[in-house]
């Protein structure tokens, strides 16, 4: 076969290669180009948004403005949690000397969750019991938002509060945007009814409360005297989200600064008798149009001079790790809407005591917590610092 022939065919083959080589290089870019066009919200959303944040929080550092933009009239502010009681119990704490008023914000149709939180941590006869202390575990809800189901699970709880007697319940949808209503029902009913209890509590229906942990950490903390104690997990420098498709969508109109003030997670946290008073009062001349109830919780502080502090062992979103070296310490868990029963269980059992005690027992504890709680991960769980507390 002819040389030049031959030659000719490996250029011509070398060329397509070339050619292929290059489209496969265009089609790469732009695959790159497109990824980044589309993520570019996303990435000044979760990026851009938190340096923002950051940058307002610890360089500004101001919060004046929040007097003025939500201060209203105690008419208006009144207002806003102004609905109708619909099951009421005004003598819960009959008792002089309640160490904890414990708020549960659930849903109507959250009868199981209601009834696994009477049986384990919730349970007000073993608190007596066993701890030696009054706590007062009180159900907040408002109306189930589907008006053709609504009649039938109003039924429902009436029967379960003619049992239990521990739901408080006003004429609001229970919906996400109703949050802050739900805020407003729980420190207006304290002060209300409810004033002389030493601590406040409110929480998520699908959190764990490691009671005895509690229970020590509150009498210690009254026994000093403690005055100005918001305690939990808390958020620092936290970006409004502006994303219309995620339900924390705050509009710039409602909220326009770069940073929301200091809050703790509002899936359990801890207020002393009188920091519960200061936000009460509060909440009399504040707009609470404002639907991220933690968030509103946040600007009643700042406006009354209260700042949260953090507490390693309340969980943010996450569950905690199951292990009894977690479970000595452990104060509350995010996100038991079904084990509640097995970790209560687990959590409370002889093993656990005692089980950091001495040398070896505090240095296995530590290292089982830096490989728990440590290692890189996405789980919103406790922090790092936790290991070697």
């Amino acid at each position: 076969m002819d040389l030049g022939f031959l030659k000719g065919i490996k250029m011509f083959m070398n060329f397509r290669r070339v050619r292929k080589w290059h489209f496969l290089q265009l089609i790469s870019m732009c695959c790159v180009f497109s990824t980044l066009i589309l993520g570019w919200e996303q990435l000044e959303n979760d990026v851009v948004s938190h340096i923002k944040s950051f940058s307002y929080r610890y360089l500004i550092n101001s919060y004046d403005f929040i007097n003025k933009s939500f201060s209203v009239s105690r008419e208006e502010a009144t207002s806003f949690g102004r609905f109708p009681y619909l099951i009421d119990h005004k003598n819960i704490c009959r008792e002089k000397d309640v160490l904890l008023l414990l708020f549960v914000k659930t849903s109507p149709e959250n009868f199981i969750r209601r009834q696994a939180i009477r049986s384990t941590w919730g349970n007000e006869t073993y608190i007596k019991k066993e701890l030696g202390v009054n706590v007062k575990v009180v159900f907040i809800m408002g109306v189930h938002p589907d008006g053709h189901k609504r009649g039938a699970i109003q039924k429902q709880l009436q029967a379960e509060d003619l049992n239990h007697r521990d739901l408080v319940q006003q004429d609001f949808l229970d919906t996400f945007h109703n949050l802050t209503v739900k805020l407003l029902l729980q420190f207006r009913w304290a002060h209300a009814n409810c004033a002389h209890a030493r601590f406040l509590m409110s929480a998520d229906d699908d959190i764990f409360v490691h009671m005895p942990n509690l229970v020590r950490l509150l009498e210690q903390l009254s026994s000093q005297g403690v005055v100005d104690l918001w305690v939990g997990h808390v958020h620092r420098g936290s970006p409004p989200v502006r994303r219309k498709d995620s339900k924390y969508y705050m509009p710039l109109q409602m909220y326009q600064w770069s940073s929301y003030p200091d809050y703790t997670a509002g899936a359990g946290y801890v207020v002393s008798q009188d920091v519960a008073a200061k936000i009460y009062q509060a909440t009399l001349f504040l707009n609470a149009s404002l639907h991220i109830d933690d968030v509103f919780m946040g600007i009643c502080a700042i406006t009354v001079g209260v700042s949260p502090q953090e507490h390693v062992y309340f969980s943010g979103e996450g569950k905690a790790p199951y292990h009894p070296c977690i479970y000595e310490k452990m104060i509350t868990s995010h996100g038991h809407a079904d084990d509640v029963g097995y970790l209560w269980k687990v959590a409370t059992s002889q093993e656990v005591n005692g089980i950091s005690s001495g040398f070896f027992g505090k240095l296995y504890c530590t290292a089982v917590k830096i490989r728990l709680l440590c290692w890189p991960s996405y789980t919103k769980k406790y922090s790092c610092k936790a290991a070697f507390s």
